[in-house]
């Protein structure tokens, strides 16, 4: 074997280690790159996941409420106070309001937001309370009169502790006409607070 024979085949061992060398880099570079990629996706995945758990959370704390009363007919007057039972249940996600007792029973903490209205005729007069615990918060009040029908309608925002309890009473010898399509009692959860 002479000389250049030798030079020639290590010539050619040293292109294809060279040759090698530049593949593996090129193939460690897309190894990184690809590792880097991968990196952010569960980076972005655990992102997501997080953000699922939050609303599903959300949703576990939904609190949404609206009843009606009754069928079409007077209701009252009574010589006590007693509690509307808004027996005709329209939505209660969350399960916090009672159509057995009337009662609204907050299941979290938080800012409620509460409305009630109703429909009486004006040969007698109409007083509804709204209660929050025992506690009067609102009333709804129309005065014996001569018109054939009343509207009446109140709001309010309360901010609640779990087990608090919010009520509507009608005051003794008033009245309110039974309609679920007017008058009712409603309420929702605003923000869930620690």
């Amino acid at each position: 074997m002479n000389l250049s024979s030798l030079f020639l085949i290590l010539l050619f061992c040293g292109l294809t280690l060279a040759q090698d060398t530049v593949e593996t880099d090129a193939m460690t570079e897309k190894f990184n790159s690809l590792e880097t990629k991968m990196m952010n996706i569960e980076s972005k995945l655990e992102n997501y996941e997080s953000r699922i758990l939050q609303l599903e959370q959300k949703e576990r704390n939904a609190v949404i409420f609206s009843a009606g009363i009754g069928v079409d007919s007077p209701f009252g007057p009574f010589n006590t106070d007693i509690t509307m039972i808004y027996d005709t249940v329209l939505v209660n996600i969350g399960n916090a309001y009672s159509p057995v007792t009337g009662i609204f029973t907050a299941p979290v903490s938080g800012v409620y937001f509460f409305t009630y209205f109703c429909h009486s005729g004006g040969v007698r007069k109409t007083s509804l309370h709204l209660y929050k615990n025992n506690e009067v918060i609102l009333h709804i009040h129309d005065h014996q009169s001569a018109d054939a029908a009343d509207n009446g309608g109140n709001a309010v925002f309360l901010q609640l502790q779990q087990g608090d309890t919010v009520y509507v009473r009608l005051k003794a010898n008033s009245h309110v006409y039974r309609s679920s399509t007017v008058t009712n009692f409603s309420g929702f959860l605003v923000k869930k607070t620690n």
